[in-house]
């Protein structure tokens, strides 16, 4: 693959923590210029400062109105949209005994209708520039575990749109792939998940028990793989789901 994507515009979801930001840094050493959102401000121009080729816009993907208003910010900035990483997402622990209305409502929101609505209102720079869209999945949506449901139904779901979206806008020139991380250690767990430190080290054992390379995922694990699907010399990969995993998603 290449090195290089100079004057290349990445939009990413969720980029001021873990995978996404791991991602963004890396587009930004290669030259790309990226935009990306996050819900807290102080995130936003935290990660804004790490690089000139990172600017940040606080927005929240599970809100519609924020998808047109993230898109008309990077073609501010830059004229052109090349890239769109949908990486960010909601993840509650919640046994269908605790289902509650809203936190699905929440996690649909985020993980499916936010990057629906985010590639849609990118389509026509993506087309223009021949671009790619990369949604960042999850192991969780092909294996099963308890309490986490709704999460995986809802990036099971981003990985059939991957699948129907790359042969729908294959004839516009776009390709669609989704990376699929498994544990990876960014925290996000604990901060919208786990009741409890205690629980969030006990999952975290068993997922390192059920990991054939013997390690936690760092976010550059899987972010170094979401910069490969998108460079413009995988001009022939569309559709693929590739699980950057440890092995977690085949024990």
């Amino acid at each position: 693959m290449s090195a290089d994507f100079a004057e290349r515009v990445v939009i990413i979801n969720g980029g001021t923590s873990g995978i996404g930001r791991a991602a963004g840094e890396l587009f930004a050493q290669r030259g790309a210029r990226v935009l990306v959102t996050g819900r807290r401000a102080e995130d936003v121009e935290e990660t804004a400062a790490v690089s000139e080729g990172i600017e940040g816009l606080v927005a929240d993907a599970s809100n519609p109105e924020d998808a047109p208003h993230t898109v008309a910010k990077a073609v501010e900035l830059w004229g052109r949209v090349d890239v769109v990483v949908n990486n960010a997402a909601a993840i509650f622990v919640m046994p269908l005994a605790e289902a509650d209305a809203e936190r699905i409502a929440t996690t649909f929101a985020t993980n499916v209708t936010g990057a629906s609505l985010l590639a849609r209102e990118a389509l026509p720079y993506l087309e223009a520039s021949g671009g790619s869209i990369v949604n960042v999945s999850s192991a969780a949506g092909r294996k099963t575990a308890p309490g986490v449901s709704h999460y995986a139904a809802s990036k099971a779901a981003l990985e059939h749109l991957t699948r129907c979206w790359a042969v729908e806008l294959a004839p516009r020139g776009i390709r669609v792939n989704t990376v699929a991380p498994g544990p990876t250690d960014t925290g996000a767990f604990v901060r919208q998940g786990a009741a409890s430190a205690e629980g969030e080290k006990a999952i975290r054992q068993q997922e390192l028990s059920e990991t054939p390379l013997g390690r936690l995922g760092e976010p550059e694990d899987p972010a170094r793989w979401i910069v490969e699907l998108a460079d413009p010399t995988a001009d022939w990969l569309t559709g693929a789901l590739l699980a950057v995993d440890g092995g977690f998603s085949i024990t």
